[in-house]
């Protein structure tokens, strides 16, 4: 075999070597080869090198091989998920959102910007779990839904106060933000109530793709999330679209349905400002109760999981399209 001939070294090669193969090239006898591992740990990089190293140095011609591997930063996008108030189910969106998106086979992270009213260890069943660190960066918590989460509520002691002044709020959220999240590629990022200034870092440090936007049906609520849209357009974020949670309430013993906050307020708030409408989710009692047991509705099967799934889908789709 000459010089620079790899084509017989290339088909030597264990088939995944083979799709991840960036380069081969032999040289005095040096079989030199670049693969791409981006998304494997370090003990399948391990194994690749060598069962890689195993195929080729019987083969004629190479006396030495030198596996080098590359591995690009994904390119991590954001997706803010705001209420302009509290108490609109803006967190459980979010978790199940996130939940929704990695059934779907989306690489995605979550991280509890709300530094003062942290709930997502509650709802991603991973209370009491410490984050490490690796290179000084904090390394996201695992959750049983295939989601990593970081928030101040898994670095803090339970029920600890947190009386921070907004300049170390912002710094709190660079550092769940700025963490090593692998090769996660989304970001859904819960926002804490309101315009104040943690959403201004995130805004100026990690400008998200796209916002969501959480309200429940009564116009007290909506006047608020106009208040949220208005900073996110402000600061150029596209709105991807506005849900309405707690639309409608199914009696558990006769099934009548009653709607004690009002109906179909956001839809007619998101056609009047030129949003698109993503989804309604119930006032149901087993979405509560199953939030507070860390069991994501999303995660199962159900009506409740496919009202999730359905927003899931039509974020899913904005971001394809916005790649495009």
């Amino acid at each position: 075999m000459s010089d620079g001939d790899d084509g017989t070294l290339k088909a030597a090669l264990p088939p995944l070597a083979q799709a991840r193969l960036q380069s081969l090239r032999l040289a005095d006898g040096v079989a030199t080869l670049v693969l791409d591992v981006a998304g494997l740990d370090r003990l399948e990089r391990d194994r690749m090198e060598i069962a890689v190293k195993d195929a080729l140095r019987g083969q004629e011609g190479v006396s030495e091989v030198r596996v080098a591997m590359t591995a690009d930063k994904p390119q991590r996008r954001l997706i803010a998920v705001g209420s302009g108030k509290g108490g609109v189910g803006k967190s459980t969106l979010s978790a199940n959102l996130a939940v929704a998106l990695a059934k779907m086979g989306r690489k995605v992270g979550l991280v509890d910007a709300d530094i003062y009213g942290p709930s997502q260890p509650r709802l991603l069943a991973n209370e009491g779990v410490k984050p490490t660190a690796r290179d000084k960066k904090l390394v996201p918590v695992p959750s049983p839904w295939g989601v990593p989460v970081l928030s101040m509520g898994h670095i803090i002691e339970p029920g600890q106060a947190i009386a921070w002044r907004g300049p170390m709020a912002g710094n709190a959220l660079s550092q769940l933000v700025d963490a090593d999240w692998g090769d996660t590629e989304l970001l859904v990022v819960d926002l804490p109530p309101g315009t104040g200034d943690v959403q201004l870092t995130m805004l100026q440090r990690f400008k998200p793709v796209g916002a969501v936007i959480v309200s429940t049906p009564q116009d007290l609520a909506l006047m608020d999330a106009t208040r949220a849209i208005s900073l996110f357009e402000q600061s150029e974020v596209p709105i991807i679209g506005m849900v309405e949670n707690m639309a409608g309430y199914a009696c558990p013993h006769c099934g009548e349905v009653s709607d004690p906050f009002g109906q179909g307020g956001a839809e007619a708030a998101a056609k009047s400002m030129g949003h698109a409408f993503l989804g309604r989710i119930p006032l149901d009692l087993s979405i509560r109760q199953d939030s507070d047991a860390g069991n994501p509705p999303a995660a199962g099967e159900g009506p409740q999981a496919e009202a999730f799934a359905a927003i899931a889908r039509r974020v899913a789709t904005w971001l394809d399209n916005q790649k495009r």
